[in-house]
């Protein structure tokens, strides 16, 4: 599918500040919910575009920033739904865990002429969001850029590979990735979705849970003996995607290995991220679906399994 091929690394810095004049009426607007570094990448994407953003939720503490070397860009602030105004995209970038946490912002979507972009690692977005706004047209986005925000309204973005993003073959998926191509995002479309959340799924349930268990950055998926343990742990993963339908090969496992490779050692998985700053882990969408999928078809994943119980065993107050 050419997802997993070798780039050269580009960095850019983004800045957003709060702004105090109000957009031109007939300029488009994108809700954003959840405003970590993804969520942040993207809403830059639009921006240079030409929409304007809206971000849901608490007031983040934006600094007043300016610098050369960075993009900066003005975002608006909504309180409460009734807030957003004329808006019919929203992106949602929260953790898999945390949608019902979100689920009054999501359910101010639920009408047929809304489309979220979701933006969550793992499977089940469709399921997820459907459950608070089932009208809305729902879009599973596959996020292959890592990003880290280190203040708040402030993110790195750190590109790895050929693309940045992969949506599904259709209209509003095409539409949504010529908006972000002109923002700047490199982006796949693919009519073969379910293999391609497999395989970045893939991906996920072993840099994540690797380099969280151990406390290393990524440059731990480097060595030798990490890879023997991750190339297992996939190869549990490929028979049991199989049997959910995506095309998976022996082959895809060796790919995604070099793909992380190709990862800057010093990146911080987002997992890590969020046992660092004592927060809940993602794993439910991760191994735990993974694992979960395997009962239900009567594959024995062994390793899967050890990864999950020791993930659920981290306490998120105790990184």
């Amino acid at each position: 599918m050419g997802v997993f091929s070798h780039q050269s690394l580009l960095l850019s810095d983004i800045v957003f500040i709060k702004m105090n004049t109000q957009f031109s009426p007939s300029t488009k607007t994108v809700a954003l919910i959840g405003a970590g570094a993804v969520g942040l990448c993207l809403a830059a994407a639009f921006m240079q575009a030409g929409w304007q953003v809206v971000v849901c939720g608490a007031r983040a503490r934006f600094p007043q920033i300016e610098e050369t070397d960075t993009h900066t860009y003005s975002i608006r602030h909504a309180a409460t739904p009734a807030d957003i105004g004329p808006c019919d995209t929203a992106i949602l970038a929260v953790k898999s865990h945390q949608t019902q946490d979100v689920s009054a912002w999501i359910s101010a979507f639920n009408r047929a002429s809304a489309t979220f972009l979701v933006a969550q690692n793992g499977l089940g977005q469709k399921e997820r969001v459907a459950a608070y706004a089932p009208h809305a047209n729902i879009l599973p986005a596959i996020v292959y850029f890592n990003a880290q925000r280190f203040a708040p309204g402030r993110v790195t973005l750190k590109r790895i590979g050929a693309y940045d993003l992969c949506v599904p073959d259709d209209a509003a998926a095409q539409y949504f990735a010529d908006v972000l191509q002109k923002g700047g995002m490199r982006v796949q479309v693919t009519a073969d979705m379910a293999t391609a959340l497999w395989l970045k799924l893939l991906a996920n349930i072993t840099a994540n849970p690797i380099t969280t268990l151990t406390g290393r950055r990524t440059g731990i998926m480097q060595e030798c003996a990490i890879q023997a343990a991750a190339r297992q742990i996939m190869a549990e993963a490929v028979k049991v995607g199989k049997a959910e339908g995506a095309k998976l090969t022996a082959q895809h496992v060796e790919d995604i290995l070099l793909w992380l490779q190709t990862i800057p050692a010093e990146s911080v998985t987002s997992m890590l991220q969020d046992r660092q700053a004592g927060r809940e882990l993602e794993y439910e969408a991760l191994t735990g679906y993974v694992v979960k999928a395997a009962e239900k078809h009567g594959i024995d994943v062994p390793l899967n399994h050890l990864v999950l119980s020791l993930l659920s065993s981290l306490h998120p107050a105790h990184p």
